[in-house]
């Protein structure tokens, strides 16, 4: 009762938080779905190039997020920028990379052969085969990626609270410095149900962008 309460009296707290955690994983995920489909895209043309990027992409994300966090701090300091949202938003990039170069290059190379020849049968170009017909029918294996990346992310930038990123992660911390179950409470609740609406948005903007032919 104390926590719900608790909640409730300081929803606009909780709300400015949210904004702040929303607008970390936004832009992070955002940049890196500005790179991490042209990189899937570009590797498929090269089997060695593909296997390295993957492997290095693969490297970051297994790097502790907390460590992640404090190898941005000494990088971005030479700029005047070690602690808050700059490097929040850098490491959540980084970790973006992984789930969306993986599911981009994965779709690009299984469109069926037999579609890629009845494209250059039609005439169509190199970049025209990509745009029109390869790029709409990995649309929804890109976006099961992008949904990977976001909702994993959301849990990350809760972490960032402790390099001054704010967020909903500010919560979580206050409640474990202050031994304050409610803060704690209603921070882990909050980010939970962040991720689970994501994850549902996000897929249906999926089956929106999904191309009629493939829902069938």
């Amino acid at each position: 009762m104390e926590t719900i309460t608790f909640i409730f009296s300081n929803l606009g707290v909780i709300g400015g938080l949210a904004v702040e955690h929303i607008s970390i994983v936004a832009v992070a995920v955002g940049l890196a779905i500005l790179t991490g489909v042209p990189i899937g895209v570009a590797i498929t043309q090269s089997q060695r190039l593909a296997d390295a990027v993957l492997y290095v992409a693969s490297i970051i994300v297994t790097v502790p997020s907390i460590a992640l966090f404090g190898l941005m701090i000494p990088v971005l300091s030479l700029i005047g920028q070690g602690i808050g949202w700059l490097p929040a938003v850098i490491a959540i990039l980084l970790y973006s990379q992984l789930p969306i170069i993986r599911n981009t290059y994965t779709a690009i190379t299984n469109v069926e052969p037999s579609l890629r020849e009845a494209a250059r049968g039609m005439g169509m170009t190199p970049l025209q085969r990509l745009w029109r017909v390869e790029i709409p029918i990995a649309v929804p294996v890109i976006m099961a990626g992008v949904r990977t990346a976001v909702v994993m992310n959301i849990g990350v930038a809760a972490i960032a609270a402790y390099i001054g990123a704010g967020g909903l992660g500010v919560l979580i911390a206050r409640g474990i410095s202050q031994t304050d179950p409610r803060q704690l409470i209603a921070g882990a609740v909050a980010v939970s149900i962040l991720a689970i609406a994501a994850d549902y948005a996000l897929l249906a903007l999926q089956k929106r962008l999904t191309p009629a032919g493939l829902k069938r």
